[in-house]
């Protein structure tokens, strides 16, 4: 059996939620909430959640502006799963793609829709 044959998604890391106003959210979260504050970047923000990621952010386009979230599928080799759900007919909207450089590694993702519709993504860690 290859490995492609046997690749999966199960661990979610990140979630997105859409906001209109991005410092008031953060300081809701942030303060409010009492979550813990990891970083931002390019105009998002990001929060631990048990190890799994909340990202804040406006909406890009008028697609991403509805309540809702984005799953953020974590995989090991970004590249070969872009590569397996290509074969799979999954609807992708790019290519991986480097999101940010951070100290140990560079954080790349790919978007693409479900069957319904729904923006879904890897993300990957690439060591620099």
């Amino acid at each position: 059996m290859s490995s492609t044959e046997n690749f999966h998604l199960s661990q979610i890391e990140q979630i997105a939620q859409p906001v209109r106003d991005l410092d008031r959210a953060v300081e809701f979260y942030r303060a409010t909430l009492g979550m813990k504050y990891l970083f931002s970047s390019n105009g998002l923000a990001f929060f631990d959640c048990a190890g799994i990621r909340l990202l804040l952010s406006k909406p890009e386009t008028a697609e991403f502006a509805h309540p809702g979230s984005v799953l953020y599928f974590k995989v090991a080799d970004i590249d070969q799963a872009y590569q397996t759900l290509l074969a799979r007919a999954v609807d992708f909207v790019d290519a991986p793609h480097l999101i940010a450089r951070m100290d140990t590694y560079d954080l790349h993702m790919a978007f693409f829709h479900d069957t319904e519709g729904n923006l879904l993504a890897l993300s990957g860690a690439k060591p620099q």
